[in-house]
């Protein structure tokens, strides 16, 4: 089952995305549960194999905007890296950053699963 703990040890900004979600504690977790499943993190790999950098631009743009929005902070800060990288349309491999951001969502699936 999430938590606030678990959240915090993973290195989570719970106090400023709680206040987000005007303190409900339900409503915060309920949203960080589904982060795991959400689909810009295969359309962000998918563009990136492919070499669309437009779409890949997309995809971690949204995954910015939302992982931001819940202080996922260790997600966030590579989902930055990425995006700006991408806004740059910087041509280079990915697959390092990339690989950080599914790990880290990977990770965050198991502290929802637990």
């Amino acid at each position: 089952m999430l938590t606030i703990e678990k959240l915090n040890d993973f290195g989570v900004n719970t106090e400023e995305g709680l206040s987000r979600c005007a303190g409900n504690e339900a409503l915060y977790l309920k949203l960080v549960g589904m982060i795991p499943a959400e689909a810009n993190f295969d359309k962000l790999q998918t563009a990136l194999e492919a070499g669309d950098l437009d779409s890949a631009f997309e995809a971690a743009h949204a995954l910015k905007g939302v992982l931001g929005n819940l202080s996922l902070t260790p997600m966030y800060q590579v989902s930055v890296e990425i995006t700006e990288l991408l806004r740059a349309r910087t041509e280079m491999d990915y697959t390092p950053l990339l690989q950080d951001l599914l790990t880290k969502r990977d990770t965050l699936g198991a502290l929802c699963a637990d």
